[in-house]
C-alpha cells in the first residue's frame, strides 16, 4: 500500500504559520514526550478536553470516547476560552498539512468526539488512527521523533484500528516532511500550536521494569542483562503466537500460502543440510532460543548437539521439551556467553540464527575470532542475522540533520532490543574473512521475513486478551508496533536478513564441501528421524 496517493507533496500553501514565542517553541521541542509544557503567549484562559474511555478488548475495536471538558486557567500560546472546535481545526490542519486532505487519504481518522475523517468505509481504508484526546497528536509530533510516535502508541493516546503494517508507514511520511529546510521550518510553527492538555499519561515502558544497563557496552555483563529484557519477557507469552516449536527467527517459505509450522520446519532443515550435517558430528547453535535447532538437528541428523542462551527461561523449557523427546544423551542446552567456552573445546558445525544483530559493531571482530576458535579444521560455520542496508553515498546536512532528530530504530533500542546493533552484510563477510573464515555462501531470505513477521503480528492480535493477561497492554502494543514495522521494513528493503555460509579450511587448503548446491534443496519431507534410519 503507498500512502503517499493523496498527499502533497510540500506544505508550501501559502498559511500563516500560527505565533509562537522563542521561550515556548524551544521548551516543547526538548520535552519528553507526554509531559505538560507551559508556553507563555500571554495570559488566558483555556478550554481543557479529557478524554475519557472504555479500553478496546482487542487491537481492532474501539469504544466511542466520552468528553468531559473544563474551563481552566493556563499560560498558553493562545488566549481566552478556547473551544472543542479550535483544538479541533488545529489538528485537523496539520493531519492536511502531513497527509492530504481527508477525502483523498487512504486511510481513515477518528477523533476524539467520535467523528471520522478519510474513505466513507472501512473497506476503503486498510487501518484507522483513532486519536484518544485532543493532546495525542501534539505528543505524537513534538518532539518529531520516531521514538515520540512510539511512544504515544504504548500510552494510548492513539490507537491502530486494522492493519498495523500499513499504519507504520505514517510514521515514514512524516519523517520524509522534514526533509528540507523549508518543510521543517513552515511545519513546525503548527506542531507547536497544537492542542496539548492535562492528561496525565501512564508509563510509556513495555510492561517490563526499566532495567539499568551496567557496564561497558556489549560487555558479557551487560550482554546478559540486554538479552534477557527481551527473551525473558515469558515463554508463556511467546507461545501465544510463535509456531509450535517456538522459532523466534525467520520462517523459510515454498509459497506465500504456507503455514507457519510447515515454513519454520523447513528452515530448521535447511540450515541442516546447509551444514551438511552427519550422524556424530558435533554441532554448536549460539543464541539457540528454545531449542528448536539443536533438538531437530539431534533428532533427525544424529548429531551431538549444543545450544547455548543467554536466557534461563529459554533453557528451562528447551531442556525440558529436549527430555520429553528422549534426546538428553545427545543434546544439550546451556546458560553460556559464546566468549566463555574453555580453551581446547572445538565443534565440526556451528550455526548462529539471528544472534549476531546482539554482537554489535565493535564486537564483530572478537565474535568471528571466538567463532573460528571454536570450529574444527574443515568445519562449516552458518551465519543467519539481519543486516542494514547501506545508506546513499551522499547525504545532505539537512538529510544528516534529519536523521539526528528523527533518530530511526529508537524506539527499538529503548524498548525493544537494547544494545542491539545491525551491521551490513559487507561488514559481516569483512569480519569473516579477516578471522580466517571462506565464504562460500550468501542468501538473501528478505520476503520471507517479511512473511514470517505478518504471522506473528496476526497471531498476536488474535489473542490480544490473552497477551495482555500475561504482560499487560504496554508490552503488547510493543510487540505489536515493533513486529508490524519491521514486516514494512523487510518489504520495503530497508531490511534483509542474509544467510552466509563460512568454511575453515583444512590444511592444504581443503573445504571438504561437494561442488554443487543440489543438496540444499532437497525436500524437507525426506528428513526422517535418524533412529528410523539405522
Amino acid at each position: 500500500m503507498d500512502l503517499r496517493e493523496g498527499y502533497p507533496p510540500a506544505p508550501v500553501d501559502g498559511r500563516k504559520p500560527p505565533e509562537t514565542t522563542q521561550r515556548s517553541y524551544a521548551h516543547a521541542w526538548v520535552a519528553r514526550p507526554g509531559t505538560e509544557t507551559t508556553q507563555v503567549n500571554g495570559d488566558g484562559n483555556r478550554m481543557m478536553s479529557r478524554t475519557t474511555r472504555k479500553q478496546p478488548h482487542d487491537g481492532r475495536k474501539s469504544e466511542p470516547a466520552t468528553n468531559q471538558t473544563d474551563c481552566i486557567t493556563h499560560r498558553s500560546v493562545r488566549t481566552g476560552c478556547n473551544s472543542m472546535s479550535e483544538d479541533m481545526h488545529a489538528v485537523k490542519r496539520v493531519l492536511a498539512m502531513l497527509f492530504g486532505p481527508a477525502d483523498r487519504r487512504a486511510f481513515r481518522v477518528q477523533l476524539w468526539d467520535g467523528s471520522i475523517e478519510g474513505p466513507r468505509t472501512e473497506q476503503a481504508a486498510p487501518f484507522t488512527i483513532v486519536l484518544r484526546r485532543p493532546g495525542a497528536l501534539r505528543r505524537m509530533l513534538v518532539p518529531p521523533s520516531e521514538l515520540a510516535m512510539g511512544e504515544a502508541y504504548l500510552r494510548d493516546d492513539f490507537d491502530v484500528l486494522g492493519d498495523m503494517e500499513a499504519a507504520t508507514g505514517l510514521a515514514e511520511l512524516v519523517s520524509e516532511r522534514l526533509i528540507s529546510a523549508t518543510a521543517v521550518t513552515h511545519l513546525v510553527p503548527f506542531f507547536m500550536a497544537l492542542p496539548d492538555d492535562d492528561y496525565s499519561t501512564p508509563s510509556s515502558h513495555g510492561g517490563h521494569p526499566d532495567v539499568p544497563l551496567l557496564g561497558r557496552r556489549h560487555s558479557r555483563q551487560r550482554d546478559r542483562i540486554a538479552v534477557r529484557t527481551h527473551y525473558d519477557v515469558g515463554n508463556d507469552f511467546y507461545a501465544l503466537w510463535l509456531d509450535q516449536r517456538m522459532v523466534y527467527s525467520c520462517a523459510y517459505f515454498e509459497n506465500e500460502k504456507q503455514d507457519l509450522d510447515t515454513a519454520q520446519l523447513a528452515k530448521l532443515d535447511y540450515i541442516c543440510r546447509k551444514l551438511r550435517l552427519q550422524p556424530g558430528e558435533r554441532l554448536l547453535d549460539v543464541g539457540c532460543g528454545w531449542g528448536a535447532l539443536v533438538h531437530h538437528a539431534a533428532e533427525h541428523y544424529g548429531v551431538r548437539a549444543t545450544g547455548i542462551t543467554l536466557s534461563e527461561q529459554q533453557a528451562a523449557l528447551a531442556r525440558e521439551r529436549i527430555a520429553m523427546a528422549g534426546l538428553s544423551d545427545r543434546c544439550q542446552v546451556v546458560v553460556r556467553d559464546y566468549r566463555e567456552f574453555p580453551t581446547g573445546t572445538q565443534f565440526d558445525k556451528i550455526a548462529s540464527v539471528g544472534m549476531v544483530e546482539h554482537v554489535g559493531r565493535v564486537r564483530l571482530a572478537t565474535y568471528f575470532d571466538e567463532i573460528y576458535r571454536l570450529l574444527e579444521p574443515g568445519g562449516i560455520f552458518l551465519n543467519h542475522g539481519i543486516v542494514e542496508m547501506p545508506s546513499p553515498r551522499s547525504t545532505s546536512p539537512l538529510e544528516w540533520a534529519t536523521r539526528a532528530i528523527w533518530r530511526p530504530r529508537s524506539f527499538i533500542d529503548r524498548h525493544v532490543f537494547p544494545d542491539g546493533e545491525l551491521v551490513t552484510t559487507s561488514e559481516i563477510i569483512s569480519h569473516a574473512e579477516r578471522a580466517g573464515f571462506e565464504a562460500r555462501d550468501v542468501e538473501s531470505l528478505r520476503e520471507h521475513y517479511a512473511l514470517t513477521l505478518r504471522h506473528w503480528v496476526k497471531r498476536l492480535e488474535a489473542r490480544h486478551e490473552q497477551a495482555v493477561d500475561l504482560v499487560g497492554e504496554p508490552t503488547y502494543r510493543v510487540w505489536r508496533l515493533y513486529m508490524a514495522g519491521s514486516a514494512r521494513g523487510f518489504a520495503t528493503r530497508r531490511l534483509n536478513i542474509v544467510q552466509t555460509l563460512l568454511s575453515k579450511s583444512a590444511t592444504g587448503g581443503e573445504s571438504h564441501l561437494p561442488l554443487s548446491r543440489a543438496d540444499f534443496y532437497r525436500t524437507a519431507s525426506t528428513a526422517r528421524p535418524i533412529r528410523q534410519l539405522a
